[in-house]
């Protein structure tokens, strides 16, 4: 049996997901080549699913990240994102995968503390002792959130997707990730969001799936 890509579980899918990465991978070759195996193989399903080879110009993984988010996906530690469309996205992930953003306690939180319902969710994922991979497509204040709590010592993370999308705040809530010593992933500028953010993990899943 042939390996699935990008979901193919028929041979037409199969071989339309094949031409997709043959396609993939000529557009982004000269700008992986120095990357690792699996660095590649994130980046690559990043291009598939948003159609925009620049993603190969600004992903950036720090050294540890790919490292540290396959053993804790190994050890099927809890997924943490920031909206449930990012949940929704995840797939064939036996842990669990967690999204406080329309919890009671995060709505209370929210307006009491005055900060957005996606900041207190991390604050919420943090006093349930949360302790996984954290996956942010949207929410630069999430993000901000996340790297306060886990400066402070409040929060336990094995790495972090950190690719909120928008013109106020995501580009620089992706740089304050990049100076903390976090495991992570960005893109960086404005660019990002959901598809990217599942990408990433499903990537990382699959990776292990296929080893």
């Amino acid at each position: 049996m042939k390996p699935m890509f990008m979901g193919a579980s028929t041979k037409q899918g199969y071989e339309i997901a094949e031409k997709s990465r043959e396609i993939v991978r000529s557009l982004i070759d000269p700008k992986t080549k120095n990357l690792t195996p699996e660095e590649r193989l994130i980046v690559e399903r990043i291009v598939h699913s948003t159609a925009d080879p620049e993603y190969a110009d600004i992903t950036r993984m720090s050294s540890d990240f790919v490292k540290k988010s396959l053993e804790a996906i190994s050890e099927e530690k809890d997924i943490l994102t920031d909206i449930n469309m990012v949940k929704t996205g995840i797939n064939k992930y036996p842990g669990n995968i967690e999204c406080y953003i329309s919890h009671e306690e995060t709505i209370e939180l929210a307006k009491k503390a005055e900060i957005t319902r996606a900041a207190a969710a991390m604050e919420v994922a943090a006093s349930k002792g949360f302790d996984g991979v954290v996956a942010i497509g949207n929410a630069p204040t999430a993000l901000w959130k996340v790297i306060e709590l886990v400066e402070t010592g409040k929060m336990d993370v094995k790495s972090v997707i950190g690719v909120p999308v928008g013109f106020v705040g995501a580009a620089e809530s992706k740089k304050a990730l990049q100076k903390s010593s976090i495991p992570h992933l960005v893109t960086e500028g404005p660019k990002g969001g959901t598809p990217v953010a599942v990408a990433a993990v499903n990537s990382l899943i699959n990776i292990l799936r296929t080893e």
